[in-house]
């Protein structure tokens, strides 16, 4: 008879990987890593400037843009810069703010006027830090930013 030997299994832990979101325009698609993802505390972050995607959106072109879960059942919104018809640069503008009471996986960014042409695109999530300035205010830190770079080649 053989010795009966004891089974060791040994479970692999995956190293968590930060999220990743989807940026859709003009039939094609990038996949962007955030550019900044901090702790819950925005204190502890990792940055990465290359992992800025890009993309061409001709002149008054939607993008489409989806976020997994994590980003989704948080707080977070979309920032983004433009030009006019006539190639002015225009005050960044800002969706509203999407929170986990009601989750958003997706938002579809229309610029002001069919004309205009974008130029960068901000997912930022927010953590739980807020700062608060001498008069008052309060602006809620990002925790994470993912960033689309727009090529507007024609």
């Amino acid at each position: 008879m053989l010795p009966v030997l004891p089974l060791l299994f040994v479970a692999a832990c995956a190293v968590p990987t930060n999220p990743e979101v989807t940026f859709y325009a003009d039939g094609k698609t990038v996949v962007v890593k955030p550019t900044q993802y901090c702790d819950l505390k925005s204190e502890d972050c990792d940055v990465d400037a290359r992992a800025a995607g890009v993309l061409r959106v001709r002149p008054g072109r939607p993008v489409q843009i989806s976020v997994p879960g994590e980003l989704a059942n948080s707080a977070w919104s979309v920032k983004f810069t433009y030009r006019n018809a006539r190639g002015e640069a225009q005050e960044p503008l800002r969706s509203k703010l999407f929170t986990e009471r009601e989750p958003r996986f997706a938002y579809t960014l229309v610029l002001p006027n069919p004309d205009d042409q974008l130029e960068s695109v901000e997912v930022q999530q927010y953590g739980a830090r807020i700062e608060t300035s001498a008069t008052g205010a309060f602006d809620f830190v990002a925790r994470g930013t993912w960033v689309l770079s727009v090529d507007d080649r024609r």
